[in-house]
């Protein structure tokens, strides 16, 4: 018998491929890559870096949500972005939405992310004891 359960919300974007929101195994759940996806449109939020990083992190909370946690539940935070000098503004964005201790955390330069998205996050969260 597994303990391993799949997470999925309409609250967020549903997934793009063949992979699920999150997948729960014992008390840790493992979070796909959110971009900036409008759940309701299913498209790319308008908007600045500001924009996309709220609604990256909107997205993020609302699949926390559902499996039963919160944001300051994630013990491990990976980023990506297309131009590292959004860096800081991700940074103010991120303290919107954590708050201390926050998780681990990595920010990774890349060329291109998924619907053209200036920035993506993907997190582990551990919930319970």
């Amino acid at each position: 018998m597994s303990n391993k359960a799949v997470i999925n919300t309409e609250q967020a974007p549903a997934a793009i491929g063949p992979y699920s929101q999150a997948i729960k195994a014992g008390n840790t759940v493992y979070m796909s890559g959110q971009i900036p996806l409008d759940p309701g449109t299913m498209e790319l939020v308008a908007g600045d870096i500001e924009a996309q990083a709220r609604q990256v992190f909107t997205n993020l909370q609302a699949v926390c949500h559902e499996a039963a946690g919160s944001l300051q539940d994630i013990v491990k935070l990976n980023l990506y972005l297309t131009d590292l000098s959004n860096f800081a503004v991700v940074n103010q964005i991120m303290e919107e939405y954590f708050q201390a201790p926050y998780p681990a955390r990595a920010a990774v330069g890349v060329k291109e992310l998924p619907k053209g998205s200036q920035v993506e996050a993907e997190a582990v969260m551990v919930i319970g004891d």
